[in-house]
């Protein structure tokens, strides 16, 4: 009995505890969630912090002014013109060449001498034709004696056979005597009057030998030097001698200005043309209008024109290429700026004005609103053009325009004025060098 009741309580007895057993994992699903969660959310304060940053921006730096040229619209008179590339045509050329046969024996006349007509300026030998002279006049004295005796036989004829013989009233000689005698002088006037020819022919043969200047003008580079033998039939020249005072210039305008050109015309206006140097740059000469062709030439539709120069002081020169401008009309009162400082975009012509007005700036110390000088852009009605200057509309008179530095400019810009006379000025009144003409053709349309 007393083993079984240790027995029954060791039965009753719990077991006893093993080793603690592991928590249960958990899903990988939730592992993932939260890694996301922590990425988004870096990426939330990340786009916020930029969102702040940005929110506040920098202080706007000031740009610096701009310093450019100015010039000033003025009040003046236009004139309308057509420009053309005009060629200078001596009113008289002229080819001297030997009209007669022989050895050219002298020259008298130096190379680009100026000669007045009649001037002795060459002479070919004149032996052979004075001898033909001479010949031709023995052979008239000749004629004109056989021409007397006739004459004279022909009186005595006509006497005898007005007289009687005898009772029968017959002449002396026959009427055919009397008549073959008066042919006879006939035939020796006819002689006579062809040896007169031939005396005269030789006389001018005998001149042709000294040979003249048959206009006035400029004698150019001597062709034949003396001792070559010259030919009539030869068209080699000696000497070409060229017209300066008065000189003509030819050129040619579209048909389209022939109206204006004809109202002038008619109105009894004498307009005026001036001529440039080939590079436009200085004035050459002004002369007249002359007259026009008489047909447009259907192929470029232009017609030609030519205007008389005096040329006092040979500034023109024959067959020299000149810039010629016909005014057609002069503009009274009109506004006046150089051309440069026209510029052009899409929207058409435009120019910079200088103004003085009140400019916000902002920067470091905060927002300062000051008195500055700046451009404004504005639209012009471009009118005539002349070289450097154009008329326009839109600009008041005494009003400055930007001249340069155009492609740094912009609409309310500020700006320094370079002061007048300064290096690179550019900023001159209308109607000055022409230098300006050129950079017109670069700047006129920045785009």
């Amino acid at each position: 009995m007393a083993e079984d009741a240790p027995t029954a309580a060791s039965s009753a007895a719990p077991p006893a505890p093993g080793p603690p057993a592991s928590a249960p994992p958990k899903p990988s699903g939730e592992k993932h969630v939260f890694w996301i969660v922590l990425v988004l959310a870096v990426i939330g304060a990340l786009i916020g912090y930029l969102v702040y940053t940005r929110g506040k921006k920098p202080p706007v730096k000031a740009l610096p002014p701009i310093t450019i040229s100015t010039t000033n619209a003025v009040k003046g008179n236009m004139d309308e013109t057509v420009p053309a590339i005009a060629t200078v045509v001596p009113v008289y050329t002229a080819m001297v060449s030997p009209r007669v046969d022989g050895q050219l024996i002298k020259v008298n006349f130096t190379e680009g001498q100026m000669v007045t007509t009649n001037d002795l300026l060459a002479e070919i030998d004149p032996g052979p034709y004075q001898a033909m002279l001479t010949e031709a006049e023995g052979q008239l004295a000749r004629d004109k004696a056989l021409l007397a005796g006739a004459k004279i036989d022909l009186g005595r004829y006509q006497q005898a056979f007005g007289k009687s013989v005898g009772t029968n009233i017959e002449h002396a000689i026959s009427k055919m005597q009397v008549d073959d005698q008066e042919a006879l002088v006939h035939q020796d006037e006819g002689t006579v009057k062809y040896d007169e020819g031939q005396v005269a022919n030789a006389k001018v043969q005998l001149a042709y030998c000294f040979i003249h200047a048959p206009i006035a003008g400029r004698a150019g580079l001597r062709l034949v030097d003396p001792g070559n033998v010259v030919h009539a039939a030869n068209s080699n020249a000696i000497v070409i001698i060229a017209q300066l005072q008065p000189i003509t210039v030819v050129f040619t305008v579209g048909e389209q200005h022939l109206p204006a050109i004809q109202r002038q015309l008619k109105a009894g206006h004498k307009m005026r043309v001036v001529a440039y140097n080939k590079d436009n740059t200085e004035l050459l000469a002004t002369g007249t209008f002359l007259t026009m062709d008489n047909l447009i030439d259907i192929g470029t539709g232009t017609i030609r024109i030519k205007a008389m120069f005096d040329n006092k002081d040979l500034s023109l020169f024959p067959n020299q290429f000149v810039n010629a401008k016909l005014i057609v009309d002069t503009l009274s009162n009109v506004t006046l700026i150089p051309t440069v400082a026209i510029q052009r975009n899409p929207q058409g012509a435009f120019v910079y004005v200088v103004t003085n007005q009140e400019v916000t700036l902002t920067n470091q110390s905060g927002t300062v609103v000051t008195n500055q000088t700046v451009v404004a852009m504005r639209n012009i009605t471009v009118g005539v053009t002349d070289a450097d200057t154009t008329a326009v509309e839109g600009v008041e008179p005494d009003e400055a325009l930007v001249t340069d530095n155009y492609n740094k400019l912009g609409d309310g810009m500020r700006v320094n004025v370079r002061p007048q006379g300064g290096e690179g000025q550019k900023g001159s009144a209308p109607g000055g060098k022409k230098k300006g003409a050129k950079k017109d053709k670069a700047q006129e349309d920045p785009s």
